[in-house]
């Protein structure tokens, strides 16, 4: 249960700073969770395949700086599609 909170307020943090990035506004409570933990899986996913490791000390800004990573590429990518 503890596990399921964490990953929904990282994916929320995460959903709303990505979309402060890209758009300059969230998209909600639900769709910031939606886009932080989709995120979180692409830059997984995006960082792996690079090579790449986010290295602070902390796991849960580790988290958060991946998940933020991969919900910006989603809403570039989004953008691109959208034009």
């Amino acid at each position: 249960m503890e596990a399921l909170l964490i990953a929904l307020l990282i994916g929320a943090v995460s959903g709303w700073i990505a979309g402060s990035i890209m758009r300059g506004g969230g998209f909600g409570v639900v769709g910031n969770i939606i886009l932080g933990i989709v995120g979180g899986i692409v830059g997984g996913w995006l960082l792996g395949r690079l090579g790449l490791s986010v290295g602070t000390t902390s796991g849960y800004l580790n988290a958060i700086v991946t998940s933020v990573i991969g919900s910006v590429v989603i809403l570039f990518v989004a953008g691109l599609l959208k034009k």
